[in-house]
């Protein structure tokens, strides 16, 4: 089922979460454990990230995240068709824009309708390091030249325009959304721009950006109906686990933290104190969320899913 499906048909508050592959040469049972472990919370779809060759944020043992350059981590793909076709779920693999050529971006959405996959999530990528771009072939710059490329093929439109009777993928379109705005965006209307750019080339929803100040996202969808956009905005959420993601987390994703949770943090003896600071304070934000109508909610879980699994413990408890 695409995620708007999933959105529509929905008896109960749906939450899905994001993941990432395996590190080059890593074991991938200890995915398959990660994943196995959310099973019994039934979620709808579960993202799956994408690097290019590469710049990932990893997060690390003690709750701070490290920027490393390497090779391609190899995976999505076969994670996806390990999660749709082994645990059937729907599978969300990240396109990039960053990396990649729009020829590359075509071969890939083609294996992947091979596959049987429906959604995708584009986003632009991390600019850091980029290849020179491959001579003869073109790329897309940023997410809306992504969007545009996946929906000219939902309308049976490659990039030889030669082709007659091309098939047409039919592919559900997710884009990234910023309640704090883009760290790059001069303003949170221009951002807001951005995202109906992206809904009108044909995104059918969007997750957002982490945060913790539940206003920030209730604000940002008012102003986007305002502005015409209609589409599904889903909340993104992290747990917040260590005292050093105090200012780890607002330098690597951009965002605020709300005073009343760095008061909680500072007045913890432990990280062992902080993590349950920071389940409860995703319980929190996931019940007022969904208590104001947010869609689903979206979990950044990545490989950690053990405050996850304590926050779904008790946020059951109390829907």
């Amino acid at each position: 089922m695409k995620v708007t499906e999933h959105l529509a048909q929905a008896a109960n508050p749906l939450i899905s979460v994001e993941i990432i592959p395996p590190k080059r040469g890593g074991n991938v049972n200890q995915i398959y454990t990660a994943i196995e472990s959310i099973l019994p919370h039934n979620p709808p779809f579960i993202d799956v990230t994408s690097h290019a060759a590469e710049v990932i944020w990893e997060e690390m043992p003690d709750g701070t995240f490290k920027k490393r350059v390497k090779r391609k981590s190899p995976g999505t793909f076969g994670l996806c068709a390990a999660i749709k076709y082994k645990y059937n779920i729907d599978p969300v693999p990240h396109i990039l824009c960053a990396g990649f050529s729009k020829e590359e971006t075509e071969d890939a959405l083609i294996e992947l309708n091979y596959l049987g996959v429906q959604n995708l999530l584009c986003i632009k990528g991390d600019n850091i390091y980029q290849r020179p771009q491959p001579e003869g072939k073109t790329v897309n710059t940023y997410a809306l030249d992504l969007v545009k490329q996946v929906s000219h093929m939902n309308h049976g439109a490659y990039l030889d325009e030669n082709l007659m009777d091309a098939f047409h993928t039919d592919f559900c379109i997710g884009v990234s959304c910023y309640p704090e705005k883009h760290f790059e965006a001069p303003s949170l209307k221009f951002d807001l721009q951005q995202l109906k750019n992206k809904v009108d080339a044909g995104a059918h929803y969007a997750v957002s950006q982490l945060f913790y100040d539940n206003q920030h996202y209730h604000h940002y969808v008012k102003l986007a109906r305002e502005a015409g956009i209609q589409v599904p905005i889903i909340p993104g959420l992290k747990i917040f686990t260590a005292k050093k993601q105090l200012q780890s987390i607002p330098k690597v994703f951009f965002i605020n933290l709300p005073d009343e949770l760095v008061d909680r943090v500072l007045a913890c003896k432990d990280d062992k104190e902080v993590k349950q600071v920071g389940i409860h304070w995703a319980v929190e934000q996931a019940i007022d969320l969904l208590e104001k109508g947010a869609p689903s909610l979206h979990f950044y879980v990545m490989q950690n899913t053990g405050p996850f699994l304590e926050m779904m413990d008790i946020l059951k408890k109390k829907l």
